[in-house]
């Protein structure tokens, strides 16, 4: 799997003139060189000093290699990576860049080379038994494509296939998160809409298909962003502004990082590994950033084999030869591990067993064909206005985007940054039959076809994961089937016409809205319900009298989020629905647990009075049921001493002899998973929070020096670092911190490291 994608600059001439490395107050670099050659070997530098075992470690799990450092846990993962071949879709798409691209990273990966030359690995790699590798371009890609990796429908899929075993088809449409009671569009801005639901007959072949792969079975890896245009604004310059959610890690998924050359001057949240600023960012004229969109861009298909010969598959009446290999995993403390590779002309076999008759592969758009996603790296430095970017991404398709910018011109816009496959919209819902042809891909949706809204009359845009569009405006093409609810956004929208002229010192109040709009329909049915014991009453009496708000000294809030989970296991519980998920049927590693997912469907259920996944119970008693739970809970604990962030680097959870540095306490925090100020819980890790807002951002478009920003932890990957967690405690109240942009400012107020030419040598000032 460690093959080479193309020629690794090696250790002399690296950069052509001397490259300056500042280091601002909160150690985020600042790289300045001449040429934009020059620029990506001091980013490939300097990202190396900061983070070469997490982007090697990215690398690393793409190649299905992780084994190789933490043990047989790993081979799960490996066996997927080593399936859906993502080394060998990186090598690809390294082999098919452009000139310039090819050229970027090639750079970067010079970079990264010349800091390994001349320098000891990092603590991790002691851990892993283990050593750094030379970096190649290929690797690049490798690494963006990880943190993208499988997001999005395909687990929604699983999750549904999974079901059911043990839900009615009737209610297998009933699984899907909350939409508030009607969808909040992105486009066009601040529409309503009803989703659409597949029927009984829709289903009917993915069912029947389903079931055969059952039968043959062994056994039964979010967002806000805003911009405000310049009318709705106290300078007259558009506000762009946001938080990315990722699970909570240590290094955190973003490197604050600042480039700047003879083309161009951008600053930005890169990732470790990826040159260049893929998700946000801005130069002198342009500012952008992302969430994720929700397009569909995997599909399951059931294969049925030729039980007598299983490398044979049907398709269109014809059987076809299924491409089989077999490859050893590494295992660190074991023997290798072999890995089975089937492939059909939908995908790779990724649960079942052809030599049953039937199994499942996947075909998604991540791997499927040749992505000219780093082609568009370059070009985006480069824009100078919204239009210009929106144009430089065509082509972009690793994972989607809700790309959302803003520019020195006055303009915002929103554009979905993606590959959308063209197929029938059932094909949304589960797993599809994959040998009557029913349900294959026509090509993609066309880049010009795509979403977008520019300059929209209300003067703002918001997208927080909530539903795009209902089709493709121009063509009607299917885009989704599931998204996150629409409560983020209705309320960012609330807050922004709430403040009428808003200045960017405003956005940080609404990175920290700590609403609820859940918690009012929780109360509402709790005004029917009447628990038996004293303590129980005591626990509805103070969900009843609180303000809704998921604020850090809310003890009223503890009390909610602990009687919504505990509901959710309850219903769980009687649908069967978590026996299901504990059967472990269809799932891949990082599998969908059937009471987080129902914590997320419970609004919906509660708001239609829907019996269906009861038991036969009312919601009245379930409700009681719930309180009687926990009842014997503290009803004066704060939420913030309950909701911890928790900060865990990979490797403590799998080796035990990890130092417990690599992973630090977190701080309290408010919010949830529903709220502005995200904060996620999961069933598997109680009320501590997990996952949400890794970085948080305000660009003042035009007065570059007013910009701010934050990370979860900081900026270094080096536990013994003062920067590795130096920004925790800013985060957790939603502070920014500022952004420099100014190289004048930065050259008088940092400590300056000069790469030179020739053997990167180097003096420090």
């Amino acid at each position: 799997m460690n093959q080479p994608g193309g020629n690794v600059l090696h250790q002399q001439g690296w950069v052509e003139r001397p490259v300056r490395l500042y280091r601002d107050e909160w150690g985020i670099p600042h790289v300045r060189a001449q040429s934009v050659h020059d620029v990506f070997v001091g980013q490939g530098y300097a990202h190396a000093m900061d983070r070469l075992w997490q982007m090697d470690a990215s690398r690393k799990q793409m190649e299905g290699r992780w084994a190789e450092w933490v043990g047989a846990a790993a081979l799960p993962a490996d066996r997927l990576a080593r399936r859906v071949r993502a080394a060998a879709a990186s090598i690809r798409d390294y082999q098919a860049l452009g000139a310039d691209a090819r050229a970027m990273v090639d750079a970067y990966a010079a970079g990264v080379n010349a800091y390994l030359s001349s320098h000891p690995a990092p603590p991790e790699y002691e851990l892993v038994a283990s050593a750094p590798e030379p970096w190649e371009g290929w690797h690049c890609i490798a690494a963006m494509r990880h943190r993208g990796y499988l997001m999005g429908s395909l687990w929604f899929k699983l999750w549904r296939a999974a079901a059911l075993g043990a839900v009615s088809a009737d209610d297998l449409v009933k699984l899907r998160y909350d939409d508030c009671g009607a969808d909040r569009l992105c486009i066009p801005p601040g529409t309503d809409a009803s989703r659409w639901i597949a029927s009984l007959a829709d289903l009917r072949e993915p069912i029947r298909a389903l079931s055969l792969l059952a039968a043959s079975a062994d056994v039964d890896g979010g967002s806000n962003n805003w911009a405000l245009a310049p009318g709705r604004t106290t300078t007259g310059r558009p506000i762009l502004a946001g938080d990315p959610h990722r699970a909570f890690e240590l290094p955190g998924m973003y490197a604050q990082m600042h480039l700047g050359c003879d083309q161009f001057d951008v600053i930005g949240l890169a990732i470790p590994g990826v040159p260049a600023f893929p998700h946000f960012a801005h130069n002198d004229q342009v500012a952008w950033c992302v969430t994720h969109a929700f397009a569909d861009i995997h599909d399951l298909y059931v294969e049925q084999f030729d039980r007598a010969e299983p490398s044979r598959y049907r398709h269109r009446g014809d059987w076809l030869a299924a491409t089989t290999a077999v490859e050893d995993i590494k295992v660190r403390g074991a023997a290798p591990a072999p890995v089975e590779i089937v492939e059909t002309i939908h995908g790779p076999v990724v649960a079942g067993n052809p030599a049953h008759g039937f199994a499942l592969t996947l075909k998604s758009v991540q791997f499927f064909d040749l992505d000219r996603s780093f082609d568009c790296l370059l070009p985006m430095l480069r824009a100078s206005s919204v239009d210009s970017l929106f144009q430089a991404v065509r082509g972009w398709g690793l994972i989607d985007h809700n790309l959302v910018a803003a520019d020195t011109g006055g303009h915002i816009g929103h554009l979905v940054r993606a590959a959308v496959p063209r197929r029938p919209a059932v094909n949304g819902w589960l797993p599809v039959p994959g040998w009557t042809g029913e349900y294959e891909w026509d090509g993609v949706i066309a880049a010009g076809q795509l979403p977008r809204t520019d300059d929209p009359a209300r003067g703002y845009i918001v997208t927080a994961n909530n539903r795009v569009v209902t089709a493709i405006p121009e063509t009607g093409d299917y885009f989704c089937t599931d998204a996150h609810p629409p409560y983020r956004a209705r309320r960012i929208e609330q807050l922004i016409d709430e403040l009428g002229p808003a200045s960017p010192q405003d956005m940080p109040g609404i990175h920290r809205d700590d609403l609820s709009a859940p918690a009012q329909l929780f109360q509402a049915a709790l005004a029917d319900v009447a628990p038996a014991s004293a303590a129980a009453r005591a626990i509805r009496e103070v969900v009843m009298g609180w303000d809704g708000r998921m604020s850090p000294g809310s003890a009223a809030a503890a009390c909610y989020s602990r009687l919504r989970w505990a509901l959710a296991r309850i219903v769980g519980r009687r649908s069967g629905l978590a026996a299901a998920g504990r059967a472990g049927r269809l799932q891949l590693p990082g599998g969908v647990s059937a009471v987080s997912h129902l914590w997320w469907v419970l609004p919906a259920l509660l708001r239609s009075g829907d019996l269906a996944l009861t038991g036969g119970r009312t919601w009245a008693e379930l409700l009681a049921e719930a309180l009687e739970e926990v009842a014997g809970e503290p009803r004066d604990v704060p939420w913030g001493q309950l909701h911890t962030a928790t900060l865990t680097h990979p490797l403590t959870p799998l080796l035990p002899g990890a130092p417990a540095g690599l992973s630090p306490a977190g701080a309290g925090v408010g919010g949830d998973n529903e709220t502005v100020w995200a904060t996620g819980c999961r069933a598997e890790s109680g009320t501590a929070a997990v996952y949400g807002a890794v970085a948080r951002y305000v660009f003042d478009v035009g007065n570059w020096d007013d910009c701010t920003w934050v990370v979860v932890g900081g900026a270094s990957g080096d536990p013994a670092s003062p920067h590795y967690a130096d920004q925790h405690q800013a985060w957790s109240s939603c502070a920014l911190i500022p952004m420099l942009y100014d190289w004048d400012v930065i050259a008088a107020t940092s400590p300056e490291l000069i790469l030179q030419p020739g053997g990167m040598r180097y003096a420090q000032n």
